[in-house]
């Protein structure tokens, strides 16, 4: 009977010896978070009804609040669309970052975050890869809800470049708000149960703003929640640049809020799916 070496010394010696990465640097961070980006977007590709919510939802939302509240909060339709298509760009931004936290939950119950805990990658790649992808959804919703409002007669006085930076502020804005649904999508046991949790922070963030009516016709009790709500800051910016081309203090209180929530949401999502993996 004979035996045989399996390896031997020397090739033990290198497999042993060889350096093995702890954690991966910036570059190979961003890098696997473009990876998992890409892998967001093919997945959009082959499932369109992603798009639902970001391309009916504007549509529907700009044309029933204008007809049914313009009359009695402005006096007429045309007046009201100014005060209200920021609005509609809060909550159509703030409606499609909900649905990250759902499809994240849903990619975990399906066990593809359990193939990634195998791969050399950084925590936060499979978190920020598909919030990145999201970014052309939000810029999708933005441009739909802008489309239908200067269809039905909105004229912004801010130019083509305060519509832009409205634009933009709005996607900010929800990449800056996807966090806390990407934070319920690693501690909620489900993805029902994430989409029931924020639809409870989207309607109190939304209707509690001054995103349809002046926040100066609210009770004092209320105005005080009104005015300390990143949503009404994100508004009131997007108002600024949009209606009159300014920027104003209330822009950099806006992106200051959105800091403030991805400093405090980023590294909770982060954690909590550090401690899942």
């Amino acid at each position: 009977m004979t035996t045989q070496t399996l390896l031997p010394d020397a090739a033990t010696r290198t497999v042993e010896s060889r350096p093995l990465s702890v954690r991966p640097s910036l570059q190979e961070t961003v890098t696997q978070t473009f990876a998992m980006a890409w892998r967001a977007l093919k997945k959009m590709r082959r499932n369109p009804e992603q798009f639902f919510d970001v391309t009916l939802q504007p549509i529907l939302f700009t044309a029933m609040f204008a007809y049914v509240f313009g009359g009695a909060v402005s006096g007429s339709v045309a007046d009201y669309l100014p005060l209200m298509i920021p609005g509609i760009l809060a909550q159509t931004a703030l409606t499609a970052c909900m649905a990250t936290g759902t499809q994240m939950r849903e990619d975990m119950d399906k066990g593809v975050f359990d193939r990634f805990k195998s791969l050399p990658i950084a925590r936060i790649a499979p978190l920020a890869g598909p919030m990145m992808a999201d970014l052309l959804r939000y810029g999708i919703a933005a441009t739909i809800t802008i489309a239908v409002g200067l269809a039905m007669g909105y004229s912004p006085g801010g130019g083509f470049f305060g519509v832009l930076a409205g634009w933009l502020l709005t996607i900010v804005a929800g990449w800056s708000l996807a966090w806390i649904f990407a934070w319920l999508g690693t501690v909620a046991r489900s993805a029902q149960a994430v989409q029931g949790i924020g639809m409870m922070i989207m309607f109190p963030l939304t209707f509690l703003s001054n995103a349809y009516v002046p926040a100066g016709t609210m009770p004092d009790w209320l105005q005080a929640f009104v005015n300390i709500n990143p949503v009404s800051h994100v508004v009131t910016a997007v108002r600024d640049l949009m209606n009159d081309g300014d920027v104003t203090g209330q822009v950099g209180w806006a992106l200051v809020a959105c800091a403030i929530v991805v400093a405090i949401f980023a590294p909770l999502a982060v954690r909590s799916y550090s401690r899942k993996m």
